[in-house]
């Protein structure tokens, strides 16, 4: 780390992994959930799984990919004019306390929105949430296609998903039972794997777009331009470190959730487990394609649906799934809010 990075500076960067790695057991469940469930792996070898290819995204993200598309569109997610360190420290506040708090009552809500939701909200405060200045706070080319995303990531996955399992049915009809299953048991190791790594490709970077706004914010007032490219070149142990603290969390775990996404919205077996974790993984490689953050709850939650709804409709538990959206919907606002509070609160002191 950098000697000279102000205290502040310091404890953004520790709290944006702490973060990370409240992100990585928060949404443990979203890769494990329906491995778990069909009992192709036991709760412990399904976090490792997970976790290995959570941090193998960096790999992908740096080597294959070349770029980190998904850290500029956090990073430049609120207007730099309205970017201080301590606008990302309350947004930081805000976003840990949201994810405890739905992580404790196990919601399955969104790591990637409570994020944006606080960053938003302290730039707000800064700005002066009902002065002029306040409408010119959000980049709104970065922010719109992910709000959009709200609603389309789990329609996509649930409508992928969907067609995925009557293409299955439809092929193995004529099938053995057993000997079928059989099969799809070992497929969902490869399905689980490729969502895993969506989910570490897509969560990671979103980290890796909170410390860039912080470390070009400084960098800024002494003098030094940086690009998000130059500052990930610069400072090339933050995409690292942003990956490797999202597998450790989700080797951490997430049991409460995982109750959640495995049994309470819709029964799955070793098929509609394979049919939900690719739809869910096309989901996350289409978004991070296109630099737009997605939140892998939603987008898994929707592939399960999906699936459930080939057998019938009410093989979805709807009233689960309509908490659920009540949730995802309210934690943009409330992180917010939060980060609102956590601004005026920082300014008593600093």
């Amino acid at each position: 780390m950098e000697i000279h990075f102000p205290p502040l500076l310091i404890l953004i960067i520790v709290l944006a992994f702490i973060f990370d790695y409240i992100n990585g057991f928060h949404d443990a469940a979203n890769s494990i959930a329906t491995i778990v469930s069909t009992k192709v792996l036991t709760p412990f070898q399904a976090v490792l799984w997970a976790a290995v290819f959570n941090f193998a995204a960096f790999f992908i993200s740096k080597y294959l990919i070349g770029e980190f598309k998904i850290g500029n569109t956090i990073a430049k997610s609120v207007n730099e004019n309205f970017i201080t360190l301590e606008v990302i420290f309350a947004g930081l506040m805000a976003a840990i306390t949201w994810n405890l708090i739905t992580w404790w009552f196990g919601i399955p809500s969104s790591s990637s929105h409570t994020l944006l939701g606080g960053f938003i909200g302290g730039a707000l405060a800064y700005a002066g949430a009902f002065s002029k200045d306040g409408i010119d706070v959000v980049n709104y080319a970065k922010v719109l296609p992910t709000i959009l995303f709200i609603f389309a990531a789990p329609l996509i996955g649930m409508f992928i998903a969907f067609v995925i399992t009557i293409l299955i049915v439809h092929i193995f009809k004529r099938s053995n039972h057993s000997k079928a299953e059989s099969w799809f048991k070992k497929l969902q190791l490869a399905s689980s794997a490729a969502f895993s790594l969506g989910h570490g490709g897509n969560d990671a970077q979103k980290v890796m777009g909170i410390i860039g706004a912080a470390i070009i914010y400084y960098e800024a007032s002494i003098g030094i331009n940086l690009s998000f490219d130059e500052f990930v070149s610069k400072y090339s142990w933050v995409p690292f470190c942003s990956f490797l603290a999202i597998g450790l969390g989700t080797l951490s775990g997430g049991w409460k959730i995982v109750k959640t996404m495995g049994t309470r919205i819709t029964k799955v077996t070793p098929l509609e487990g394979v049919s939900a974790e690719t739809a869910g993984a096309f989901t996350l490689y289409l978004s991070e394609h296109l630099g737009i953050p997605v939140s892998t709850t939603h987008t898994i939650s929707g592939s399960i649906i999906g699936v459930g709804a080939t057998k019938r409709l009410s093989a979805v538990r709807w009233g689960v799934t309509v908490n659920l959206l009540w949730a995802w919907l309210l934690t943009i606002p409330i992180s917010a809010l939060m980060a609102i509070g956590y601004y005026h609160l920082l300014k008593l002191f600093v």
